[in-house]
């Protein structure tokens, strides 16, 4: 395409957006509205992912080592583990720090174990966590068959259903955007396809001229694009705004609190949720252009 007949193109379809003021302002109302839901749902379902997250990296195996090992037994343990494939960490704990662990866990009530400090019952203990922490069970099965195992816990019966349950919301979560996006789509394409419908005739026009459908198409193209892109203004605006009011206020209640409930940073986060909500308000916009002037107007 020339570079004469782009701007030619482009004047046109800022020219149709003024021209049909009405048409323009529920097409973007539309935009605007969908992009504002999927862009709250956006964030909920991100920073709920990251909190099932960091759950799943909690889970750990505890594997009390047996009181007859020595300390060759132990390392050769720790060799096995390692070798199992998929382990992340292997962290040995002795028995007394175990013994001050549970003291310091039980507050007041703690001071009647001191009297074990000198006969401690307890188990020295490697805290084992796997790379990917579905594969936590596996290698907990695995472990109990060593030599020198006492017992490997890891919260059975627990986590396979915390598993279970985060498995489940994610997959709920990604159907509902996937979902969100779809009816987005329709909505919006049949708002411009209003707007294509009332100018059927500026289009029959220009076919009676001679007028290529790629010429026909292009300005059609840019009004959705710009459609888009107006209607992703506000979405970005607000939903930025407030996730970092909301960021704030919940890093201040949570700032002398160790919590599992840590939203994602607001940067880099809100400026790639900004990119996305623009590139999908643009696609949007292009693709209902498009499929309205193909499918309703054969062009």
């Amino acid at each position: 395409m020339k570079a004469r007949t782009f701007r030619r193109h482009m004047r046109e379809s800022s020219k149709n957006l003024t021209r049909n003021g009405w048409m323009t302002f529920a097409s973007v109302s539309a935009v605007t509205v969908t992009l504002l839901l999927v862009g709250v749902f956006f964030v909920i379902m991100m920073n709920l992912n990251k909190m099932a997250t960091t759950i799943e990296e909690d889970v750990e195996i505890r594997v009390h080592i047996d009181v007859a090992a020595n300390e060759k037994d132990k390392d050769l343990l720790e060799e096995q583990i390692s070798e199992l494939g998929g382990i992340k960490s292997i962290t040995y704990s002795s028995k007394e720090k175990e013994l001050d662990n549970l003291i310091d866990s039980l507050g007041d009530k703690g001071d009647s174990f001191k009297l074990f400090e000198q006969d401690n019952p307890l188990n020295d203990v490697f805290i084992v966590k796997t790379k990917n922490p579905t594969d936590t069970i596996k290698a907990a099965e695995k472990i109990k068959k060593m030599n020198y195992v006492s017992s490997a816990k890891y919260g059975q019966g627990k986590v396979e259903k915390l598993f279970k349950v985060i498995k489940i919301s994610r997959n709920v979560g990604m159907v509902l955007i996937v979902g969100l996006l779809f009816t987005a789509m329709f909505l919006i394409s049949n708002t411009i396809k209003i707007t294509i419908m009332a100018r059927r005739r500026e289009i029959e026009i220009m076919r009676l001229v001679g007028a290529t459908n790629a010429f026909i198409r292009w300005p059609f193209f840019l009004e959705g694009l710009w459609l888009g892109i107006l209607g992703s203004i506000v979405p970005i605006a607000a939903v930025s705004s407030a996730y970092y009011y909301l960021f704030d206020f919940i890093q201040a209640k949570l700032k002398d609190q160790e919590h599992f409930i840590q939203l994602i940073d607001f940067n880099p986060f809100v400026y790639q949720l900004s990119a996305v909500l623009l590139i999908m308000g643009a696609a949007i916009g292009i693709w209902g252009s498009l499929m309205s002037v193909r499918k309703f107007l054969k062009v």
